[in-house]
């Protein structure tokens, strides 16, 4: 029973870590769903040039107030533009060029109209003002939502955390993933006593003489909506560099001993993901540790940390190896987003296993540069048990619906195998960091990454695409004996299924190019003495 109960609890924490991304999986949706999800000219006219938060944070009353300016350039004749802000927070007024616009809301879009459609072409700007009482997340980060607390000394303590859910719960954007602004800047008021750490470089701080301070942060570099953030607390701040990057960290005060122990893994990291993923993507801006009082996020150049200053993932091990503990989880995924999600961002919430499924390879990666290929392939590996393949892991698009939580590890794994179909380490990994620089700052989809890996190899890696990502199962390879003959072949649900896959017999490693149709394995007479090589293939085997 003892047994049961720890593989239980086990169980709910891969669940949860496979679930940062919050947004829900429908099977039926609604017009609300349609409206964050879908393009249309009312957001499609227009692009986004920068963001100006303006804010006043009352954490006693769980209240903000202020107003977000929007830039923006003008793609085609624009008389409606539609915004984004949850229906729970009220708008006070939005600003035009002096004047107040009309506008309607339904469900969390709000549609401005101007008084003269804006011309193709024109740089213009609206000033959004707003107030209110943002949803409370009840277990940050996997559902969205603010986060209220304090910290052991009493004083305040709050996060935001709103991946999938959206930012438009806690201030009016454009709310999806195709469109980001180019630059962002956040003057952000607390209490005195408190500090508030956002995105970016800090330009400085003003006593504004009413009992708050304001501190303002910049970010240059283009930004997804669900990672222009605040921190509030009273956090002490210690900093290192990196060849040119500065490593700034925010900390609690009784954890500045061990945030400086633990934080030390950011050097190693770095020296890791340079070599295989290229430089840092957001030098500009800095890269900063937080700490959190949720578990962690990946809000660029401002990495959200709450792992409790710990190795593995709160001190468990996902992979079940041994090896997740040997680091900090939060640290290395939850960076590993700068270049994977941060850097690349999936267009559609849809294709977010290029986020997910990257990132969680970059785990991987980490443990290959400091443990060697074997162990990373072997945490790969111990990483599956989480798995369910129930659902595709690419979700429906033009709805904000993500697709199965697989996307993490199954995501992963693809990526493992698909290195290993290269067969070719050299080639893998100039391919993995050219696809990296290639789609740097850049929204992209699932068929710009399937055209690019597929590109770099002669083997056809479409139909692997296919199967892993929009279907259930894994593909399955075959093998039965009739008349002392072994046969083999891939059952799968793309038609004409075919990939190249590596087995044992005895100790002796063998490549078979297997199809959806039989073949004879010659030379082979015993069907049990056949192995698959599982740590390079994530597919199932069977003996008829």
């Amino acid at each position: 029973m003892k047994t049961l109960f720890l593989n239980l609890i086990l169980l709910m924490l891969i669940t949860g870590a496979n679930a940062q991304v919050v947004g829900s999986n429908h099977i039926q949706y609604t017009e609300a769903d349609t409206l964050r999800g879908s393009l249309r000219p009312e957001r499609t006219n227009f692009d986004v040039r920068k963001y100006h938060l303006k804010l006043k944070i009352e954490p006693d009353k769980k209240f903000i107030s202020g107003s977000n300016m929007i830039t923006f350039r003008v793609k085609e004749k624009l008389p409606v533009m539609q915004l984004d802000l949850f229906e729970n927070m009220q708008i006070d007024s939005i600003v035009h060029q002096g004047e107040k616009l009309n506008y309607k809301r339904k469900f969390n879009a709000v549609f401005i109209d101007f008084k003269d459609a804006l011309e193709k072409g024109s740089k213009d700007s609206i000033q959004f003002f707003y107030h209110g009482n943002p949803i409370v997340a009840s277990n940050a980060p996997w559902d969205g939502g603010f986060v209220w607390e304090k910290d052991r000394e009493g004083n305040p303590w709050v996060g935001v955390a709103v991946q999938g859910t959206g930012a438009s719960l806690w201030y009016p954007n454009k709310d999806h993933q195709s469109d980001e602004p180019e630059e962002a800047r956040m003057d952000i008021a607390v209490p005195n006593g408190l500090m508030n750490v956002s995105n970016g470089r800090f330009l400085g701080k003003t006593d504004l003489g009413n009992g708050f301070t304001e501190w303002c942060w910049k970010v240059v570099n283009p930004i997804n909506n669900y990672n222009i953030m605040i921190n509030v607390a009273n956090y002490v701040h210690f900093s290192d560099k990196y060849k040119d990057l500065d490593l700034d960290y925010y900390v609690l005060p009784y954890n500045l001993d061990k945030a400086k122990k633990q934080f030390e893994q950011v050097k190693g990291m770095m020296d890791c993901f340079y070599n295989k993923m290229g430089p840092y993507p957001f030098p500009e801006d800095g890269f900063k540790l937080v700490e959190t009082p949720y578990l962690g996020m990946e809000h660029q150049s401002a990495v959200a940390y709450g792992n409790k200053y710990g190795n593995g993932y709160l001190g468990n091990d996902l992979s079940g190896t041994g090896i997740g503990l040997k680091w900090d989880y939060i640290i290395i995924h939850e960076s590993g987003h700068e270049w994977y999600g941060n850097s690349i961002t999936a267009a559609d919430i849809a294709d977010m296993w290029i986020q997910e499924g990257f990132t969680s390879y970059t785990e991987a990666i980490y443990v290959e540069c400091h443990w060697g290929k074997k162990a990373a392939q072997e945490y790969l590996k111990g990483t599956r048990r989480g798995l369910g393949n129930h659902r595709p892991i690419i979700g429906d698009y033009g709805v904000n619906a993500e697709g199965s939580g697989d996307m993490y590890f199954k995501g992963a794994n693809l990526l493992n195998t698909i290195r290993s179909i290269y067969n070719d380490d050299e080639l893998w990994w100039r391919t993995f960091k050219d696809y990296t620089e290639k789609f740097k700052h850049k929204t992209i989809s699932t068929k710009d990454t399937e055209a690019f890996f597929n590109a770099a190899t002669e083997i056809d890696l479409k139909p692997v695409f296919d199967q892993y990502l929009r279907h259930t199962s894994l593909p399955e390879l075959q093998l039965k004996e009739e008349n002392d003959t072994i046969y083999y072949r891939w059952k799968a649900d793309v038609e004409n299924f075919r990939m190249p896959v590596d087995i044992f017999v005895d100790e002796d490693e063998k490549r078979l190019n297997a199809t959806t149709e039989w073949q004879i394995l010659k030379g082979e007479d015993d069907l049990e003495e056949i192995r698959l090589n599982e740590l390079e293939f994530y597919v199932e085997i069977s003996r008829l």
